[in-house]
Order: structure tokens, then C-alpha cells, then sequence
């Protein structure tokens, strides 16, 4: 049997799953083992961690059999097994009831106050222990109406959701780190609260701290300007779980680079926890040390994409009766297909409709909503769609529309659909992953890469800068 089965198998996959989803999921895992059982051919696989291997089962197990089936020309059975681990550092056992509460969690149980065993942090360098203070209510930084309760769930965030659960239920055994990326307003922050407001729950001696990237620049210049790192060390390195927002914010900053790699490694040497944001994923980072960003990678890497239809309408609902008002579904649906981008412009128009119910003393329909958003509504029937811009762009550059969404490289395609991607950022509200999966269910970093390189390559080329005036100058109508 071919040893190249499995790779012959990976190449079909990758053509008909969205580029986010395989680059995910299936390219990391190593070449598989490929042995002829007479009827049947046996494919091993090994992955790295037990999340990603219950996903790939339970989401792409069927079609890869099916796959590996048609190009063996036999029966194909896929069986994946979890590779080896490599030594950790030696940390205090888990408290026995810790594995039962992380399947409580994902069973979607509320967490209960109950007692567990702290982990043990590595003495201070001479010092001996470092005295446990418990933590003041306010040192850690969460917001505790984000939790887990009050987060909507869908498809958007489901990835995302079950990882930190995981990390809630069980902290520094493994997802570790955990890098949540996404655009704004889709969630990202509220998750990452709801891990540290669980985990304070479950032990609230637990030293947790939540920030944004922003915070931790502010700390490194303040430290630096006191030749005092020996705080920063204490305040950052002995903790139990690090949340730290937007880390596309130390682009460009060496040192606030070299303290955070600092505490990176200090952080999962003694098997503390870090999650952390980004508004792309790892690799997409600009400006940001190759060392960080393979500590990035080193963990589980997962995505928010902006709500479905559903979801939105979930949000709508229950964050109304939050605000003490019932939305009836028929309204919810409205708003929510007018309201497409992320939760926050939802919240906001959401709040509009509220307003204007309680201003004009009348209940809240369809009308009233129509009446409430009109601004909104009046400014997306001006804009520009990116059907339109695709259209445009095909008929300009003399190509299909079809290869807009195809899979075909070659550049008199290739060029097109990248203008086509920049023309839908810049004069349309989608965000990058609507974007994304108008143009063939692409990855969103896909559409950013096309951004950049086409908004770099205008100002160094007239003819480039005036087709893309012309282009939209047309589509302005």
C-alpha cells in the first residue's frame, strides 16, 4: 500500500475544507503510519492532545475514512491515538475532584464552591517560599458578570468555548497556553473572564490576573524607569493563570517583549496557566519576537468567528431580558440580519431599539426597530456590497466571477481576488472573516495578508493606485 495514502488523502481534504479549518486541525499532524490488514487499509495517526484529537474524530473522522477509501481503492479505518508526552515539570497533584469538575463544565453544570489543593509555586530564587497573600477582590482585575452563565454559545465560539473550559476545569494541564484570536467584539474578553471568574469560584486562593496588553507595557516602562524588574518579577511570576488581552499591542516593543517571554517561561515552568487574545493568530503577528510567537503556537491555538444567525438572535434575547425587557423573536430576527458584524454592534443597536420602546412608550415590534435603527439601516443600503465588488473586480480584470471564490493560484486570478479582498474591507462594514468566507470560506488571515499587500503595494505603484481608483470610483457609483 502507498506510504503517501495519508498525504494523498491530506491534499483532497485541504480542497474541500476552509483554509482555517485545515490549517487548524488537519496540517500539524505528523505523517501518519499506513499498514495493509488484507481488507482493509489501517491509518495511525498520532496527535499532539486529547482536545484535538476528540474534535478530529468526532468532526472529520467520517470524511477522511471516506477519502483514504475511494483513493485505497479498499476499506480505509482511521485510528488516532495521542502521542506521546513529553516530560512536564513536577507540580503538586491535582486535587481529586479537578478532572470531575472539568467534565462537569463541559456537561455545562455550574461550578460549586468546594475546596482543592493549591499547586505549589518553586521558591523564590534564595528566598525560600514566597508568603500565599490572598488576593484582595479587586487585585485580579475580572469583571465578574463575564462568566461562562452569561455567555451565549454557537458555532462562532464553540472552539474556543470547550478549550476554556477545559483550562477552568483543570488549569496547567494542558491547552497551555491557550491563544484565542479573533476580530473585535466577538467575545474574546468575555471568555477570558469566564475562565478566571470560574476558577476563583472553584479556588479562591488561586492567584489570578486579567489585563490588557496595554497594562503590561505600562508596568515594563514604569519598572524600567525604577530599575525595579524585581517587582515586576514578583507581581507577574507568581502567578496561578495569566489573561492578557491583545497582545498585538507589544508589536514593536523589545523590551516589553523580552519581560513578557520573562514570565512566559517562568509562568509555564512552574505549570501556571496563560491565555491570551489576539485580533490574529499567531504567525499573523507583525512586529513580534520568533521566539513569542513559537511559545504562542505551543499550546492550542483556536479562533472566534463572528456570530450566525442564531446566535445572534440568542444575544438579542437574553441580553434584553438582562436589561429587564422581553424582545419578541420576530424582532430579534430583524435586528439580528441588520446586525451582522459582532456582539458589540449588536449590544448597540439592541440598546437603540430599548431606548426608543421606553422614550416613546410603546411596545417593541418590528416597526419600532425599523423606526429606532433607521440611521443604521439607511447607511448599509447605501454601501457598497462585496457581490457588487467582486462583479466589478471580475469584469475589470477580464476573469470569472467564479474564480473569485475558486481555489485557483495562478496570478492573473490571484491578483483580482486579492484587490477584490481590499476593496470589501475598505468600503464595506464585514469584518475579515465575513469576508473570508464570501471568498470561498478563505481564512481570514488570508484576507488580511491580501489587505496589507495590496494597501502596501498602492502606494509604490501609479498604475495599481489608479486602477484601484477607477475601480472605485465605479463601484461609488
Amino acid at each position: 500500500m502507498s506510504p503517501d495514502l495519508w498525504l494523498r488523502g491530506c491534499e483532497q481534504l485541504a480542497l474541500e475544507l476552509p483554509e482555517q479549518q485545515f490549517n487548524t486541525w488537519i496540517r500539524p499532524l505528523p505523517p501518519a503510519e499506513v499498514t495493509d490488514a488484507g481488507d482493509a487499509v489501517v491509518v495511525s495517526v498520532r496527535v499532539p492532545n486529547r482536545f484535538k484529537l476528540d474534535w478530529i474524530r468526532s468532526q472529520y473522522a467520517t470524511r477522511i475514512e471516506g477519502l483514504l477509501t475511494e483513493l485505497a481503492g479498499k476499506a480505509a479505518r482511521l485510528e488516532l491515538t495521542l502521542a506521546p508526552r513529553e516530560a512536564l515539570p513536577t507540580r503538586a497533584p491535582l486535587a481529586a475532584n479537578q478532572p470531575v469538575r472539568a467534565a462537569a463544565l463541559l456537561n455545562g453544570n455550574a461550578l460549586a464552591p468546594s475546596t482543592s489543593v493549591r499547586p505549589t509555586s518553586p521558591p523564590g530564587p534564595g528566598n525560600g517560599p514566597a508568603p500565599f497573600q490572598p488576593p484582595s477582590a479587586s487585585s485580579h482585575k475580572l469583571n465578574t458578570a463575564l462568566t461562562f452563565d452569561t455567555l451565549v454559545a454557537g458555532r462562532a465560539n464553540q472552539m474556543a468555548r470547550t478549550a476554556a473550559l477545559h483550562v477552568a476545569g483543570a488549569p496547567g494541564v494542558m491547552y497551555n497556553p491557550l491563544f484565542i484570536y479573533g476580530g473585535v467584539g466577538l467575545g474574546k474578553t468575555h471568555l477570558i473572564h469566564a475562565v478566571g471568574n470560574a476558577l476563583l469560584k472553584d479556588r479562591p486562593d488561586a492567584r489570578v490576573l486579567y489585563l490588557h496588553a496595554e497594562q503590561f507595557i505600562s508596568d515594563v516602562v514604569k519598572n524600567y524607569q525604577r530599575k525595579t524588574f524585581d517587582e515586576l518579577k514578583a507581581k507577574y511570576h507568581s502567578l496561578d493563570l495569566l489573561l492578557i488581552d491583545d497582545v498585538q499591542f507589544f508589536a514593536g516593543k523589545d523590551r516589553t517583549q523580552e519581560e513578557f517571554f520573562n514570565a512566559f517561561e517562568a509562568l509555564l515552568a512552574k505549570r501556571a496557566h496563560i491565555i491570551m487574545t489576539s485580533d490574529t493568530y499567531p504567525k499573523g503577528l507583525v512586529d513580534i519576537d520568533a521566539r513569542l510567537t513559537s511559545r504562542f503556537e505551543a499550546g492550542l491555538t483556536v479562533a472566534i468567528e463572528p456570530p450566525e444567525l442564531e446566535m445572534r438572535v440568542a444575544i438579542l434575547i437574553r441580553k434584553a431580558l438582562a436589561e429587564g425587557a422581553e424582545m419578541p423573536e420576530d424582532v430579534a430576527f430583524f435586528v439580528a440580519k441588520n446586525v451582522r458584524a459582532n456582539v458589540r454592534e449588536l449590544e448597540g443597536a439592541l440598546r437603540k431599539v430599548l431606548a426608543y420602546s421606553r422614550f416613546s412608550h410603546k411596545d417593541i415590534n418590528i416597526g419600532l426597530a425599523r423606526e429606532a435603527l433607521k440611521d443604521l439601516l439607511s447607511i448599509q443600503n447605501r454601501q457598497v456590497g462585496v457581490e457588487n465588488i467582486q462583479k466589478t473586480v471580475a469584469d475589470f480584470y477580464k476573469i470569472k466571477v467564479a474564480d473569485m471564490y475558486s481555489k485557483k493560484r495562478p496570478a492573473s486570478i490571484a491578483k483580482p481576488r486579492q484587490i477584490a479582498m481590499y476593496l470589501a474591507k475598505e468600503m464595506t462594514q464585514k469584518s475579515l472573516p465575513e469576508i473570508g468566507e464570501l471568498f470561498g470560506g478563505r481564512d481570514h488571515t488570508t484576507v488580511l495578508h491580501a489587505v496589507r499587500k495590496i494597501g502596501g503595494d498602492r502606494t509604490k505603484d501609479t498604475e495599481l493606485n489608479q486602477q484601484l481608483h477607477v475601480l472605485e470610483q465605479t463601484l461609488k457609483g
